[in-house]
């Protein structure tokens, strides 16, 4: 199973075939307009800027499971990022990332990765925060907090993946390494 194997929706509520991806390196984001990691939307869009042309995508998943930070409908948050970002990258319908209701998609994403750890002062803080809503967080796949990413590499296979505390200089270097 790969990424290719998957179908999403469009915020236009269209379906959308990831195999429509197909030799590209992708990253994919869980996001919130309303979260303190937010402004990465800017790092996001800088990355996207420099290598679209080399083949990255940078496939964007609104999500209100963590804190209700993603109210609106699509078209409030598209139009909240594209306003205030400059977004230009796919942008899909809202989702859940984890539980029950969450799409095959991050299934397989959580299913397929551990958790990595937070990093650096805003580690401490997220640390606490996943421990109250997980006490076995540190053991299981799950998605911790918005703006977590995975990376996949040009044949579809999950390669990478990062916390939303991990700097982006960092991130960015790693998808430099797939292009």
């Amino acid at each position: 199973m790969n990424v290719y194997d998957f179908t999403v929706t469009a915020q236009d509520g269209s379906e959308v075939s990831l195999a429509d991806y197909k030799g590209k390196v992708l990253l994919i984001v869980n996001t919130a307009t309303g979260c303190g990691f937010t402004p990465q939307y800017s790092d996001l869009q800088d990355l996207y800027d420099e290598h679209e042309k080399d083949g990255l995508e940078i496939l964007d998943f609104p999500c209100n499971q963590f804190g209700e930070q993603a109210p609106g409908s699509d078209e409030e948050i598209h139009t909240f990022c594209s306003g205030r970002f400059g977004i230009t990258f796919p942008q899909f319908t809202k989702i859940d990332v984890n539980g029950e209701n969450a799409i095959p998609l991050y299934k397989w994403l959580t299913s397929s990765t551990r958790f990595e750890g937070f990093d650096g002062a805003m580690g401490l803080v997220m640390s606490g925060v996943a421990k109250k809503m997980d006490k076995d967080y540190k053991k299981n796949g799950n998605i911790k907090w918005n703006f977590t990413k995975f990376l996949i590499d040009r044949e579809g296979n999950i390669v990478a993946r990062f916390e939303p505390t991990r700097d982006m200089k960092k991130v960015k270097a790693e998808v430099e390494k797939y292009l």
